[in-house]
């Protein structure tokens, strides 16, 4: 039984987890914000002996894959099937427990959506709708929110889409956009009438109200009930739930050609069809109101899980509503906003890779930095202090401590406890507060701190060695340390089970290293947990130090991240005024090549070179010092210059000519030389 449903108790609960976009693999931001809170708390409600089910799948209907299939010349199956798998992997490698995850491009995903819309439509639940929609009049189209782009009326980024500015995180619809174009042509689109059918927000404002801003004032968090009172004060509006596109689940009535259903009206009705995946019996699961439905999602989801989803589960009339949706704000790369179109992320399946066996240490410090109450910054540093520092030092130290002392003293076997102390009355006393204490933080969806009251049962254990110093007492009262070794060793046990929705990896290695049988959340708080004379597994360490070399790796590959974005969005300069085709063959373009090349005496930016140009060789002085400190090294190298300027006087030398360099995007100068050897005196053009 949970703590904080005690009374009212629920038969089972149904969890489920923002559907990824099958366009790109799953990075840390995801998992922080979604996919590692929902994985403990399914992984605590089996612990406790709930009934529950956890749900997952890939979005494959999102616009933004048929943007990279078009991008990538494939079809959107494509991309899609790709990014399935990548993603399906990844989260059962880092022991994300889906009970099933699986895909709305899926048969029965495609059923399930087709047929909900259906019995909507058949009982006049939509508002049918001509609007004016944007039309690319040379990609001869209709395009979906996110084929337009423009500047967002709110906070003036330039780049916000059709539906949603990711800038500022506010929902738009394409017409809001200021200087709106497609993303297919680049050509402004122009307004065509189109007809689409609507869900009728409007109507639903009244009971929205008192279920959201009456009945779950106090229980759901500030973020998700502030965004929705934003919402619902601001009047709620009809919702479009279908799109003109060709790549989707296809609208199922007559008239409807080339229409599909809107990502946001699909993509949820996922959670219900996977559950038809998963089990014959999936209504008590969505119907049945001793039924506790609880989402996991980021904070850009909130209005569709807690307005637009809940909207459609009404409307139909038989399914029951979310009790709680807990939304987490985003997590941050290094102070930087993560982002996938710059890929400023640090991937999952690249870590997997990097990274092999440290499962848990990725889930701790994404826990231990979970941005539930605002955004927070994930950094390469903070990741090793956590696991050099916590893990290592804390947790692992302590297990590793108690265990070899075991093995040293008692031939690896658990000693009985002979008598007890004050101390042990007090160490007792608090161990079993930690079940509780643990359990109730994330039943109330407070991971962070959950996963701060396990760390102070391994700093407890810590503690309770320091101040017993077996490794001394063994000489004086051997008959006490097998008492002090035994309590530490039912700490070690209540690490395994209580550890086990945070660091499962961790868990189940412990666990066979004490042979321990006991798993559930109930069984913990207790000293019986081994039983005198249970034989141990010789000590492993559960967690390794991780060194410096190998996170500057990390920082490194950052860093070139950076440099490769700082490139890409790098413009060059205007074009100059055009000038004729005469003027411009007025000037003579040679190659030549240096012979000397020293720098000018009292002038920092002057270079004096010596060139060998076929004709019986010339001096050349350019301002390009600073970005050639050792112009020695120059010697040997062919240049292109131009030959025919009239000489100057630059600090008493006299220059016969210009050397060509080309500015790069940090303003250096680079000199332009040939592509292979040529001979001295070649003309260029």
């Amino acid at each position: 039984m949970t703590y904080t449903d005690k009374e009212q108790k629920f038969k089972r609960y149904t969890v489920t987890s923002a559907l990824p976009y099958a366009n790109g693999p799953v990075h840390i931001g995801h998992l922080a914000g979604v996919y590692v809170p929902a994985d403990i708390y399914a992984r605590y409600l089996r612990s406790v002996g709930e009934d529950v089910i956890f749900i997952g799948g890939s979005d494959e209907h999102g616009v933004p894959i048929t943007i990279k299939a078009r991008k990538e010349g494939v079809n959107p199956q494509d991309i899609v099937d790709r990014y399935h798998e990548i993603i399906k992997k990844s989260f059962a490698e880092l022991g994300i427990s889906f009970d099933i995850y699986s895909r709305t491009s899926s048969a029965e995903h495609h059923k399930t959506a087709a047929d909900y819309f259906k019995k909507l439509y058949d009982e006049g639940k939509f508002v049918e709708k001509l609007s004016m929609q944007y039309y690319d009049e040379e990609a001869g189209q209709f395009l979906a929110d996110r084929y337009i782009t423009g500047t967002c009326p709110h906070c003036g980024n330039e780049h916000a889409y059709g539906d949603q500015c990711e800038a500022c995180g506010t929902s738009l619809n394409a017409t809001d956009l200021i200087n709106p174009k497609s993303t297919l042509s680049g050509a402004k689109p122009v307004l065509k009438e189109t007809k689409h059918w609507f869900l009728a927000l409007d109507k639903d404002e009244k009971w929205l109200r008192q279920w959201i801003l009456e009945e779950h004032k106090n229980d759901w968090k500030t973020n998700v009930y502030g965004q929705c009172k934003s919402w619902i004060d601001a009047g709620l509006q009809p919702r479009a739930v279908t799109r003109d596109l060709d790549w989707g689940v296809k609208v199922p009535i007559e008239g409807a050609d080339g229409k599909v259903l809107y990502v946001w009206f699909d993509a949820p009705i996922g959670y219900i069809s996977f559950t038809k995946e998963l089990t014959s019996d999936w209504e008590k699961w969505w119907k049945n109101d001793d039924t506790k439905l609880v989402h996991f999602i980021g904070k850009d989801n909130i209005v569709f899980h807690c307005i637009i989803f809940p909207s459609m589960l009404k409307a139909d009339g038989s399914y029951i509503l979310p009790e709680n949706v807990p939304a987490n704000e985003f997590l941050n790369l290094e102070n930087d906003k993560i982002s996938t179109s710059r890929n400023w992320a640090v991937w999952l399946h690249e870590y997997l890779q990097d990274f092999p066996g440290k499962q848990d240490v990725l889930r701790y410090t994404l826990c231990a930095n979970a941005p539930e109450t605002k955004d927070n910054n994930f950094t390469w540093k903070d990741f090793q202090d956590k696991n050099n520092n916590e893990l290592v030092a804390i947790f692992g130290n302590f297990v590793n401590r108690t265990m070899v002392l075991t093995h040293k003293f008692f031939d690896g076997k658990v000693p009985a406890i002979t008598r007890t102390t004050e101390l042990e009355t007090q160490v007792l006393d608090e161990l079993k507060q930690f079940p509780e204490r643990i359990g109730r933080s994330i039943e109330n969806y407070r991971f962070r701190e959950a996963l701060a009251e396990l760390m102070n049962l391994a700093r407890l254990g810590n503690k309770y060695l320091t101040e017993t110093e077996p490794w001394k007492l063994i000489k004086t009262d051997p008959e006490y340390t097998q008492t002090v070794l035994n309590i530490s060793l039912q700490i070690c046990a209540n690490l395994a089970i209580l550890c086990k929705p945070f660091l499962p990896f961790t868990a189940a290695k412990l666990s066979s290293l004490l042979h321990l049988e006991a798993d559930k959340w109930h069984q913990a708080g207790c000293t019986d947990l081994l039983s005198a004379d249970t034989e141990l597994e010789k000590p492993e360490l559960l967690f390794e130090k991780i060194e410096d070399a190998t996170i500057e790796t990390q920082l490194n590959k950052l860093l070139e991240t950076k440099k490769q974005n700082e490139l890409n969005s790098w413009q060059p300069a205007s074009v100059k005024n055009n000038v004729a085709f005469d003027d411009f063959g007025k000037v003579d373009i040679r190659v030549g090549t240096v012979l000397e090349c020293v720098k000018v005496p009292k002038a920092d930016k002057l270079l004096q070179f010596r060139i060998d140009d076929g004709m019986g060789g010339r001096t050349i002085v350019s301002g390009i010092a600073k970005y050639y400190p050792e112009p020695e090294k120059l010697v040997g190298m062919q240049v292109c210059f131009i030959a025919n300027f009239e000489p100057r006087k630059l600090k008493g030398v006299v220059s016969e000519g210009m050397i060509l360099s080309a500015e790069d995007k940090d303003g250096r100068l680079v000199l332009i030389t040939p592509s292979q050897l040529v001979g001295n005196g070649v003309n260029v053009g």
